[in-house]
């Protein structure tokens, strides 16, 4: 950030406010996160500012709903950052932005998954996280503060993302016969529509911080909108998040800690055939948003090494399907 937005950083944030320290996070391929030390009537205040990357996902949310959605999850008791402050006017930084309070741990996957201490153990952290995701579906869809979500159809949310993966292969520049194939096994077996309920919708390994002691973030609530509770869970539990250790659940913890934990939690019954149908669903979309990325790259929208090699995971995940599907 060069010195004029930072001067009017400064002059945006409460009076008497002194900015100490600012610095770019590491990753942030759709979002960026600064590091902000400010100083306040001799207070040094820790936060994070999160703000537009040059370009993002057509289907992330923007900022003002993504904070009104990380307050409804502090509020539901989910552990999240606590959200501070909300600019809307682009013209303070380049792109409207939110302050949220820093919290300590590691959100590194591939730390994650190889500790046996993190969290307290992989049995107790697994169980924590079980916890959260019940918390975080305790949101129903007639919460007013989240009016702005699209009201979900009467239709299930797993036509709706069939759909919705669909159109995303039909605008595409290259045919993907294997997604398609993916797609149309999902229409067979789709589950039946249940009770509709907040879903986080990239609650994984990587999007939660943790310490020696458990959780002390959920992350990232970018994808946040209305669905079946069985999607995060689904989410949670694909192969392609689990950076390469045995434990199904996250890479983490077992699978049936996890569902145990949600149920103790949420009173809800966890379904294993729905589960496993999001854990497909989970590779194909996260197919399809390696694809859109790579496109940043090759049109030259954000010319990025990262979001190059992002594409070149798709076969990798179009062999999953392949294997849950035949």
């Amino acid at each position: 950030m060069d010195e004029a937005r930072r001067a009017k950083l400064a002059a945006w944030l409460p009076a008497g406010s002194e900015i100490t320290a600012m610095s770019l996070m590491s990753g942030g391929a759709i979002q960026q996160n600064w590091l902000l030390d400010v100083l306040q009537d001799g207070v040094l205040h820790e936060w994070v500012l999160r703000t537009d990357s040059q370009a993002t996902l057509t289907h992330s949310r923007p900022r003002a709903e993504e904070f009104a959605l990380l307050t409804t999850a502090f509020a539901a008791g989910v552990t999240v950052p606590e959200p501070l402050m909300l600019c809307a006017d682009a013209l303070v930084i380049g792109a409207p932005f939110f302050i949220m309070r820093r919290v300590s741990g590691i959100a590194a996957a591939h730390r994650v998954v190889r500790s046996d201490t993190l969290g307290g153990g992989r049995e107790a952290l697994v169980r924590r996280l079980g916890q959260e995701l019940a918390w975080v579906h305790s949101v129903r869809s007639d919460n007013a503060a989240l009016a702005f979500l699209s009201p979900h159809p009467a239709v299930s949310p797993a036509q709706c993302f069939v759909d919705e993966m669909r159109g995303h292969l039909d605008a595409g520049r290259s045919p993907r016969p294997m997604l398609e194939w993916g797609l149309r096994y999902l229409e067979r077996y789709a589950p039946p529509r249940g009770e509709i309920v907040l879903c986080h919708n990239d609650f994984r390994t990587g999007n939660l911080m943790v310490d020696d002691v458990g959780v002390t973030g959920v992350l990232d609530w970018e994808f946040a909108g209305w669905g079946d509770r069985h999607e995060d869970l689904g989410w949670f539990c694909a192969k392609c998040w689990r950076f390469g250790s045995a434990f199904e659940a996250g890479g983490i913890g077992t699978r049936a800690a996890l569902y145990e934990a949600y149920e103790q939690a949420s009173g809800v019954p966890v379904d294993d055939a729905s589960v496993r149908f999001w854990e497909i669903a989970a590779h194909i979309r996260w197919a399809v948003i390696a694809v859109s990325q790579a496109e940043r790259h090759i049109s030259g929208t954000e010319r990025s090494l990262e979001l190059a090699l992002t594409g070149h995971i798709v076969p990798d995940l179009e062999c999953h399907i392949m294997q849950a599907t035949l």
